[in-house]
């Protein structure tokens, strides 16, 4: 009896060993994987839009000779800037104030006609009554009067004409602006068909065009929506082409009124003041549109935004710690963060590292990181 006790114990202790064994090779079940979360915030932010742009001036003029003749003088510097009604060039004078004396000459000739026709006139007039004179020489008498004065308007018209061409003999500068290269030198023969003796261009203010396409425009006429029902204020600043903003700030003051068909664009214009000439008509430029004002607004890192097939999204660790997906609607790019504008609430962890280890539906160990300075 004593034997079969200990060897029912043996057996024990033996099945005992082998479930420890079994229990030992069996693998532990994994922990859930790992990642990086941050939750989304408000913080204030302003949306910018960048376009290319292109300076225009506001005025620019090709000088004309509207008379022919030698030129006596080239009265500035190429690339001076000049002031409206200066001299810049002078054509030859004399023969255009011959034509002016010349015309002064025959309209006191015709007055001095006409004074005589008008006593002819009236002397006819006082010697019909006795019939010393016929109405036939009284009527012929009254033609050549109006003839004389007829030829005193003639001869008035003609004075004007060459009044008017003696004073195109100088070149006046229509404009205020900087000038150009000059075309024609001192001593060149000029006239209507010389074409442009040199271009003005206006310096102060210029202008800068840019094209918006119809989907933009609406986008940002939805952004400058406020909740009172008004319109937030935008600001234009200009980039130059060595990338640094220029110091004076544009003024919005045209949208074009039709859409480009070809480009499906809208033509934008804005107003920069250019005091120390540093913009150049036709130069290329960055144009940014952005609120003035900052506004308070969610946005997540960059690096938790998936893109596939039916648009944006993000992943989002719940309160069970389980991944959840997100199905978002982005806004504009706020340096490391972007902005979204509908489909995830504030305070809600989003992953932004380990992305890609994990899947919607799957529990993971979520580690909060904190914001990078500056965002």
């Amino acid at each position: 009896m004593r034997r079969r006790v200990l060897v029912s114990i043996a057996g024990l202790a033996l099945l005992l060993a082998a479930c420890n064994e079994k229990q030992a090779a069996a693998p532990a079940a994994p922990p859930p994987p790992s990642v990086g979360v941050m939750a989304a915030t408000k913080k204030g932010v302003t949306w910018t839009y960048s376009f290319v742009g292109r300076i225009k001036a506001p005025e620019s003029v090709a000088l004309m000779a509207r008379v022919q003749g030698f030129l006596d003088k080239v009265q500035f510097m190429e690339g001076q800037d000049v002031k409206a009604g200066d001299v810049l060039y002078q054509i030859e004078k004399v023969q255009y104030q011959a034509q002016v004396d010349q015309a002064q000459a025959n309209v006191a000739s015709a007055k001095a006609a006409e004074l005589n026709a008008q006593l002819t006139y009236n002397r006819s007039q006082d010697l019909v009554k006795t019939q010393a004179v016929s109405q036939a020489t009284l009527d012929s008498n009254r033609a050549s009067l109006d003839m004389a004065h007829a030829q005193v308007l003639q001869n008035q018209a003609a004075l004007t004409q060459a009044k008017e061409n003696l004073g195109y003999t100088d070149v006046i500068a229509p404009i205020a602006g900087r000038i150009g290269l000059t075309a024609y030198t001192q001593g060149n023969l000029v006239g209507p068909n010389s074409g442009a003796l040199a271009t003005i261009v206006s310096q102060d203010p210029m202008y800068v065009l840019f094209q918006v396409s119809v989907r933009q425009l609406e986008e940002i006429r939805e952004q400058r929506k406020q909740e009172d029902g008004g319109q937030s204020k935008i600001a234009i600043t200009v980039r130059l082409p060595t990338g640094k903003e220029y110091a004076h700030a544009g003024v919005w003051n045209y949208t074009d009124p039709q859409v480009d068909q070809q480009t499906d664009t809208v033509t934008m214009r804005a107003t920069l003041p250019n005091p120390e000439r540093q913009l150049i008509d036709g130069e290329f430029v960055t144009v940014e549109v952005r609120e003035r004002r900052e506004q308070p607004r969610l946005v997540v890192p960059q690096a938790a935004i998936q893109v596939d097939q039916a648009g944006s999204y993000v992943l989002v660790v719940d309160k069970d710690n389980k991944v959840q997906q997100r199905r978002i609607k982005l806004g504009t790019q706020q340096d490391a963060d972007i902005v979204v504008d509908s489909g995830l609430n504030e305070g809600e962890n989003v992953i932004i590292d380990g992305i890609l280890k994990v899947r919607p539906g799957l529990t993971v160990s979520a580690t909060p990181i904190a914001p990078a300075s500056g965002s």
